[in-house]
């Protein structure tokens, strides 16, 4: 939206080389509006817009581009002022950009950066990709117990600039151990000469620094907090993660899932800034697998060739047969990941949910074969509907509690359920449906001559 306004208002000013009408724009705006602007233009211009601005500035419109523009833009900046902008950045946003980079040139970069910086950067680039440790900022508000609410006051007033939020101040040892916590509110309404430590709240939610991102998601939205402290396997606080990096891992791992769930590898960027290389790469993997099962579908299907020619209006009825599995199928799967994703299920759940999507399946499954008999009746006899029902109502079984069971079985091995996409669950049930069809209509055939 202010790309498409803001962006010819832009370019004149670049063409006319207007340092003031430059630094107004750039300060005037949002710095997550004036990056959306810049997203528009060509490194070397996002640079002359940048330059007419303060470092923290800079900084801030900086950490809003996308990520393969930041890496774009660090290539075609001098190693100065790229060591500037290292030391500037928030350490989460910092390492999310040197993660994207050469190692190799990042190797050659940390040298310049500040013994401070280089050592935050070096420990946060160590925790493994989508782990706590990896998303957490070392920017937190910390004091000890023993001080009075108004010598905390002033240590935090001294704290505030460096600290990506002071809504909450932990409370640590000497030796970093995680004591307890306070919030701004309880301190400025605390009586002054009152003790840190007694009035603050000793019962801490934290999360493990080799803890999922996902897990770290679903505690801060279970607990409703702003941010939450992040410790090691000593209880030692390392870092903290705020709600803002939550919303961008809810963000990217709802994406990743409806990638997944419609058969394509997740992207790592936005769809229009990755490579159709990439994207034939990412969508082609799947198509493959698929195409293999629908090879396996057909090879059925020729073994099954006399029996089609001995009951020709079978052919009719096949995609009506092979859609109500694949599609009860899907929408078992679609519910069971959403549901495994949004909330923490123990393994004794698993059974109650398959018990549940059963006596679905026993309902869904026993209203389409009414259905399908029905239909079946009009173009052919009472037997082929016959065989019709049956079928009908065996594959929404199979389909149903089988789209279930497979996204429950991924979780338990410490898979990503989403791996259990709709066109791979429809391919599965088309299989099994296609045996079932033409089995189901060998034996009512043979019962009915009997």
């Amino acid at each position: 939206m202010y790309s498409q306004l803001l962006l010819p208002d832009l370019q004149i000013l670049l063409q006319e080389d207007d340092a003031d009408g430059l630094r107004e724009f750039c300060e005037v705006f949002h710095p997550a509006a004036t990056a959306e602007v810049l997203g528009s233009l060509s490194s070397a211009d996002v640079w002359r817009v940048l330059a007419h601005s303060p470092l923290s500035l800079q900084v801030e419109i900086f950490q809003f581009l996308e990520l393969p523009l930041q890496v774009t833009l660090v290539e075609d900046v001098d190693r100065d002022r790229l060591t500037q902008l290292l030391e500037e950045m928030a350490p989460d946003d910092r390492v999310d950009l040197l993660e994207r980079m050469d190692p190799e040139i990042v190797e050659r970069l940390l040298p310049l950066v500040a013994q401070a910086e280089r050592s935050d950067i070096r420990r946060l680039l160590s925790f493994p990709e989508d782990s706590a440790g990896s998303i957490m900022t070392t920017e937190y508000a910390s004091l000890p117990e023993d001080i009075s609410v108004n010598e905390a006051i002033d240590r935090l007033r001294q704290q505030a600039p460096d600290r990506e939020t002071i809504y909450y101040v932990y409370v640590l040892d000497e030796e970093r151990h995680l004591l307890g916590f306070v919030t701004l509110r309880e301190l400025i309404l605390a009586q002054p000469d009152a003790r840190l430590g007694d009035i603050m709240t000793r019962s801490v939610i934290s999360v493990r620094v080799d803890d999922d991102q996902e897990v770290v998601a679903g505690e801060l939205a279970r607990y409703d907090f702003i941010a939450i402290p992040v410790v090691d396997n000593q209880n030692r606080l390392v870092g903290i993660i705020t709600h803002d990096d939550v919303l961008d891992v809810v963000q990217q791992e709802a994406t990743e899932d409806a990638h997944r769930l419609g058969a394509v590898e997740p992207l790592e960027d936005s769809y229009l800034t990755t490579s159709l290389l990439t994207l034939t790469w990412k969508r082609g993997i799947w198509l493959v697998l698929l195409l293999g099962a629908a090879l396996a579908t057909a090879s059925i299907l020729r073994g099954f060739e006399g029996t089609s020619q001995q009951f020709t209006w079978m052919i009719l009825f096949l995609p009506l047969v092979l859609a109500s599995g694949g599609n009860a199928g899907s929408q078992s799967a679609t519910l069971v990941i959403r549901l495994l994703a949004v909330e923490q299920i123990d393994r004794s759940q698993n059974w109650e949910i398959i018990s549940r999507e059963f006596r679905l399946a026993l309902l869904l499954g026993g209203g389409l074969a009414v259905l399908g008999f029905g239909s079946a009746l009009l173009f052919e006899g009472v037997k082929p509907a016959a065989v019709v029902a049956v079928t009908v109502f065996l594959v929404v079984m199979l389909g149903t509690v089988t789209g279930a069971m497979l996204p429950l079985l991924f979780k338990s091995v410490g898979m990503d359920p989403a791996l259990m996409s709709n066109p791979l669950i429809a391919a599965m049930v088309d299989v099994f449906g296609v045996v079932t069809y033409f089995s189901v209509a060998l034996l009512m055939h043979f019962a009915f001559a009997g």
